[in-house]
């Protein structure tokens, strides 16, 4: 999120999202259905993009969905991730999923598939196809793993040592940002089940991976496994970001999409970073917490407020940035709120704002309320009565903003000029370019951004806080109307503590 560029392309995003509406695989898992597992009842999970996050808090079920996504598999043996300890795990009983699926050897169509723990064990009838489990594991360093003890020692030889190949470098490479070429895999048994690794410096001397760091030793062993698996397998990483700098973990899920465009891989992780979600389109986002499974790019600071991991007093779920920077412009020209107990996160989404506030508001263990705010053009989606409410106007609130502040440019260009930081004689300028992007700009969504290059390269989310300062001095009354659909909701500070603060500051 911020300020990061992807390396996917748009077209590229859409043509993986088209490629899996049309069932264009050979093999894919379209759906999971949790009827009974865990904390899940009921509960459906959409593969709707080939490589799909989930992200939630400990505890929350991401691992549960992760292992359900392979249980319809021959390769997955159910205590990978379902494993039962005698009478402890008693709960274990009709434990039951169903999975949609598609596999173009047994049918044209999708279908779907079921597996059920009854007399303990789980019946199902698995598919074949290749997967590949990447578990919190990988990144134990060598040095800690005790298959390697066997490699120890000033007179050990590898059994084989093979070359990786420059193609995998390449990924590699990618992802660390770091050269790998001469690196080898040492297979450490004959049969080539253990292996490690061992690289060359520049001046020609070698070292093993004993003396690699757990996550270089984490991306090349992915790397290895993915570039040699075969076309439609499912891949399972665990924690992706385990062992990895922020932008590892980017490039990581980059390198994936690009495994889906070449080889028609599915992949499914689980994260606790924003960072591995900054590539993925909101379809690719699933959240999992307390027995609820939600589709949208909630980032990981709005999944501690939704499980009341944080202090607050109040939650505010609003479609995008700009919504956020509009309430926050809201409650603090509404005089008497406490600001600093309120949490506001963008869901990117009508849909995903209600349906998390709704959510929260039937979890009898929640620590404090929340309302959903959505833009205007959601008229169907309000409801007062259960704290969903509109912002201003019948569209994008940009285009509402905007367009009011354009309205009375006149009189508002010095203002907005000062609000951007600008010299005072520059309001000519200002009501010049705010007019002439009026008359030209065919989406809202972009307009502070081409005033922002037009003023001397300002950031369009600074344009759009200058616009929307400048908007709520000018229009007290719709401030008010808008914050009083909801003020009830509001923690209130106390009158006579703003009075004594205001005497003391006099």
């Amino acid at each position: 999120m911020g300020d990061f560029k992807s390396e996917i392309r748009d077209s590229e995003i859409e043509s993986l999202s088209k490629k899996v509406s049309k069932n264009d695989y050979g093999q894919y898992l379209r759906r999971v259905t949790l009827k009974k597992v865990r904390q899940f009842t009921d509960r459906s999970i959409s593969f709707d993009f080939p490589v799909t996050a989930l992200v939630g808090p400990n505890g929350g079920g991401k691992t549960t969905v992760l292992g359900s996504a392979g249980l319809l598999y021959k390769e997955v043996k159910p205590r990978r991730f379902f494993a039962k300890s005698g009478d402890y795990d008693a709960s274990m009983k009709d434990w039951a999923i169903e999975c949609e699926v598609v596999d173009k050897d047994l049918a044209k169509l999708p279908f779907t598939r079921s597996a059920k723990y009854r007399q303990a064990r789980w019946a199902r009838n698995p598919l074949d196809r290749s997967v590949l489990i990447f578990g919190v594991d990988r990144t134990v360093p060598a040095t800690e793993r005790s298959a390697l003890d066997r490699a120890v020692g000033n007179r050990y030889v590898a059994k084989r040592v093979v070359a990786i190949s420059p193609e995998t470098a390449e990924s590699v490479e990618s992802i660390l940002d770091k050269d790998i070429q001469g690196y080898n895999t040492l297979e450490v048994t004959d049969d080539g089940r253990i292996t490690m690794f061992s690289a060359a410096e520049q001046n020609g001397n070698t070292y093993s991976e004993f003396h690699f760091g757990a996550g270089e030793a984490s991306v090349i062993r992915i790397v290895l496994a993915v570039e040699a698996a075969p076309k439609n397998s499912l891949i399972l990483i665990e924690e992706i970001e385990n062992g990895l700098h922020p932008v590892a973990t980017r490039r990581m899920v980059e390198y994936l999409i690009k495994v889906a465009l070449r080889k028609s891989c599915q992949v499914i992780f689980t994260t606790h970073s924003n960072d591995a979600l900054d590539p993925l389109p909101e379809s690719a986002i699933w959240a999992a917490y307390r027995g609820q499974l939600v589709q949208g790019k909630l980032d990981v600071r709005a999944m501690r407020t939704i499980t009341g991991q944080v202090d607050a007093k109040l939650a505010i779920f609003v479609e995008d940035e700009f919504a956020r920077d509009m309430a926050l412009t809201v409650l603090r020209a509404y005089r008497g709120i406490e600001i600093g107990t309120i949490k506001i996160h963008p869901l990117k989404g009508a849909g995903t704002a209600r349906t998390v506030h709704l959510g929260r508001s039937k979890d009898p263990d929640r620590k404090f309320p929340s309302i959903a705010l959505l833009d205007g053009d959601q008229g169907e989606s309000a409801d007062p009565t259960n704290g969903v409410f509109l912002l201003p106007g019948d569209g994008d609130p940009e285009l509402h903003i905007f367009d009011a502040v354009n309205s009375r440019i006149d009189d508002l260009a010095l203002k907005l000029a000062m609000r951007l930081g600008l010299d005072t004689r520059d309001q000519t300028l200002v009501r010049e370019v705010v007019q002439s992007r009026g008359r030209t700009n065919h989406d809202r969504h972009t307009i502070f951004e081409q005033i922002g290059q037009d003023l001397f390269f300002i950031t369009g989310k600074r344009v759009g806080e200058a616009f929307l300062e400048v908007w709520a001095v000018d229009n007290p009354g719709e401030v008010k109307k808008l914050v009083d659909q909801f003020v009830n909701h509001l923690p209130m500070s106390d009158p006579d503590e703003e009075d004594a603060e205001s005497q003391t500051s006099t």
